[in-house]
């Protein structure tokens, strides 16, 4: 019975269920039920909002995997010279980077009040300390090695795959390849900028290396505008309170949105 195939007509049309005496099912093929099995609430008796939360935020962690995902095959094909790969990974990245920030319309369904009801069992649990997120930054060329050492709880796996990120080529180094490839000099910031004027001037013969400069700034300013909506987010639901992992909330989360990834590719904009 397990390997019977089950059909029928809906609309005129005979439609099968089943794989004609396969074994491998949607469900098994996504591990649906290890995968709906992670959702476990911390609140007792249980918060009706804390479901929500941590689903948004697990979906978050799989968008991320995703991202990181594409983001580093984006950097090898920079680096084997394959722009047009490059810039094709980039922008599906951007269309993900969008639906991110999206996201936050369905958490802010949650009330502070809701939120309030579990918040407490979070601690010392924080988004500070989402180790993909951190890759994203690394990989996307703003590396900061204090962020491992302030890490706490980090697995001996977590830490080494945020060394290697630290160690490993950025968006911005394969760029600079890129750019080293087609003749330009990028010894120095001036020579960059002279370098990256002179794309912008001869889109004819640069275009490529044009659109996959605009394709990289385009990731930049998505995740400026997702760092905005959350801390906004987060200003709603907790106002000025401290973050659950002892960090100073919206306040720390306000002094990352000047961060820039690629600070060259905006000064350019001065010059044009």
């Amino acid at each position: 019975m397990a390997d019977e195939v089950v059909a029928g007509r809906w609309g005129g049309v005979e439609v099968n269920f089943g794989e004609e005496g396969g074994r491998l099912t949607y469900g098994s093929y996504l591990r649906l039920p290890q995968l709906l099995d992670q959702q476990r609430l911390e609140s007792n008796p249980p918060a009706h909002d804390e479901l929500l939360f941590i689903t948004i935020h697990q979906v978050y962690e799989l968008w991320f995997k995703q991202v990181l995902h594409e983001l580093t095959a984006s950097r090898d094909a920079m680096l084997n010279d394959e722009l047009w790969l490059a810039q094709h990974l980039l922008r599906r990245v951007h269309t993900i980077e969008r639906t991110l920030t999206q996201q936050v319309d369905i958490l802010e369904t949650m009330t502070p009040q809701d939120f309030g009801e579990f918040r407490h069992r979070l601690s010392p649990a924080s988004g500070f300390q989402s180790v993909q997120f951190r890759e994203i930054e690394f990989l996307s060329a703003a590396k900061d090695p204090s962020f491992v050492r302030r890490f706490r709880g980090l697995t001996e796996v977590e830490t080494a795959r945020l060394e290697r990120r630290l160690d490993e080529p950025s968006l911005w180094d394969a760029f600079l390849a890129v750019l080293g490839h087609a003749g330009f000099d990028t010894s120095s910031d001036d020579s960059i900028h002279d370098a990256l004027r002179k794309v912008a001037g001869d889109r004819g013969h640069y275009g490529a290396v044009w659109e996959l400069a605009e394709a990289l700034l385009q990731h930049d300013e998505l995740a400026a505008a997702w760092r905005a909506r959350h801390v906004v987010m987060v200003e709603r639901m907790i106002g000025t309170k401290p973050g659950t992992g002892g960090s100073s909330g919206a306040t720390y989360l306000r002094s990352r949105l000047d961060l820039r990834y690629y600070p060259l590719l905006w000064d350019l904009r001065s010059s044009l």
